[in-house]
């Protein structure tokens, strides 16, 4: 039953909320509704024209409708009289097949139907930088290796701990905060939740991250790779499946890392997807500048190359830190939060239905050994080797239909044409000499 949100409005003092949804390129949309007119809209919706966003449809198509989700519900921390709700599209009175928020409520319909439920965490990695984009803010951010620099993390303590103090209120429960791998890098974690929680909450936290640093004349980028001689932007999700008694049937203390013929099966279907997944979870042209990248200068890209799983190890794409779960490694800061989580259930959910089996897993540093690693495959090196995987991919098509598949395609070789025809500026990489766009970070970026 969806709760009363007019009434909530006046309980709470809000005077305002966005309805929001998020296109296929995860750009966030809205429409700020004065609290007035919240009951109309949380019956029949705030209306977008599709073609203005990235979805594939037209001037000439019907109005969507954006039916808030009252239990998305978040009243701004820094704004009280704001309240936030993700919403999903509708149209001519039926679900738009291609928005990705119901992408992934189906895929979590179909996981429900076997009585399990996807429980995840993601990881945001973000730069801090100038406002002209070109070098990160902190011109003291210089260390080789800076990861867990803490001098360089208290230099934005007040921005930190105000992002960190908002996750506190929002009951988000967020357990530590750190200075990333590269200069101006940062990184802050939550608790797991169900999915599609996570998924808003993932929405949100960008929206909140890039909103606060501007306040303190700061930029915030989740951009995957804006400094070619920097570690890159990640976005990795830590996963396990639960069941409706509440049992984590990816745990089983008697393997050797853990992990039960559930976790294995599950794992197995999104190894056998890894390449079309690419496409999604490294959906722009930047991405492939993280992907196989040049060492970095604190030593290591940390990013995977090949389609591997290991134990406690980060040179692979999947990786076991303990039992019950698995981090997948493979998504960066460009990622759609829902479809981060759609694309994984539902490869995950083809593991478990055709008894995918990952193999053994691979006990070496992939950095320095991979070449000696027989018969794994690597990732895609371009967007447009990506989407061609994805066009071929049975198991994305059968999960979410041909035309939804094509449309993000058709969507995406518009802005590969659009790049390729662009000039080019290298910024955020000083001193290189080179011209090609792939060894350079260019401004269409």
């Amino acid at each position: 039953m969806p709760k009363n949100l007019f009434k909530i409005a006046k309980e709470k003092k809000i005077k305002y909320f966005l309805i929001s949804f998020v296109d296929l390129f995860g750009v966030l949309r809205s429409k700020l509704v004065p609290t007035r007119a919240i009951k109309e809209m949380q019956e029949a919706g705030a209306g977008f024209a599709g073609f203005a966003a990235w979805l594939d449809m037209s001037p000439a198509d019907s109005d969507m409708f954006g039916i808030p989700d009252s239990d998305s519900l978040i009243q701004l921390p820094w704004n009280k009289e704001v309240g936030w709700l993700a919403s999903d599209l509708w149209m001519n009175g039926k679900p738009v097949d291609a928005s990705p928020r119901v992408m992934l409520k189906k895929q979590i319909e179909k996981l429900s139907k076997k009585g399990l439920q996807m429980k995840s965490g993601v990881e945001c990695e973000y730069f801090l930088i100038s406002q002209d984009g070109n070098s990160i803010a902190d011109t003291r951010d210089t260390q080789s290796k800076p990861c867990y620099d803490q001098s360089a993390l208290m230099r934005r303590y007040d921005l930190i701990k105000e992002i960190c103090d908002c996750m506190i209120e929002m009951g988000w429960a967020p357990y530590q905060n750190d200075h990333e791998d590269a200069n101006g890098q940062f990184e802050m974690n939550w608790d797991f939740s169900n999915c599609l929680q996570t998924a808003d909450r993932h929405v949100f936290f960008k929206f909140m991250v890039r909103t606060l640093a501007e306040k303190k004349g700061l930029r915030a980028t989740f951009m995957p790779k804006p400094f070619l001689n920097k570690t890159g932007n990640g976005c990795h999700a830590h996963l396990s499946i639960w069941n409706k008694e509440g049992k984590n049937i990816f745990a089983d203390k008697k393997n050797e890392l853990g992990l039960s013929k559930t976790a294995y099966n599950f794992m197995g279907g999104i190894m056998n997807s890894a390449e079309a997944l690419t496409a999604w979870f490294n959906p722009t042209i930047n991405s492939y500048k993280r992907i196989n990248a040049p060492v970095t200068a604190s030593g290591a890209t940390w990013a995977p190359n090949t389609i591997t799983y290991s134990g406690n190890n980060r040179t692979h794409m999947i990786r076991v830190p303990g039992p019950g779960r698995f981090e997948l490694r493979l998504m960066d800061g460009a990622t759609n939060p829902y479809l981060l989580q759609a694309g994984i259930l539902a490869a995950g959910i083809d593991g478990i239905e055709k008894n995918r089996n990952p193999g053994k897993p691979i006990n070496v540093n992939m950095y320095e050994d991979g070449h000696k690693v027989k018969g794994a495959k690597k990732l895609p090196l371009t967007l447009e080797k990506a989407l061609s995987h994805l066009d071929k991919s049975k198991v994305l098509k059968d999960a979410f239909s041909k035309e939804t598949i094509n449309s993000y395609i058709k969507l995406k070789n518009k802005e590969i044409k659009k790049y390729n025809s662009s000039g080019i500026k290298k910024i955020g990489f000083k001193g290189s000499k080179q011209s090609n766009k792939k060894s350079i970070i260019t401004q269409w970026e």
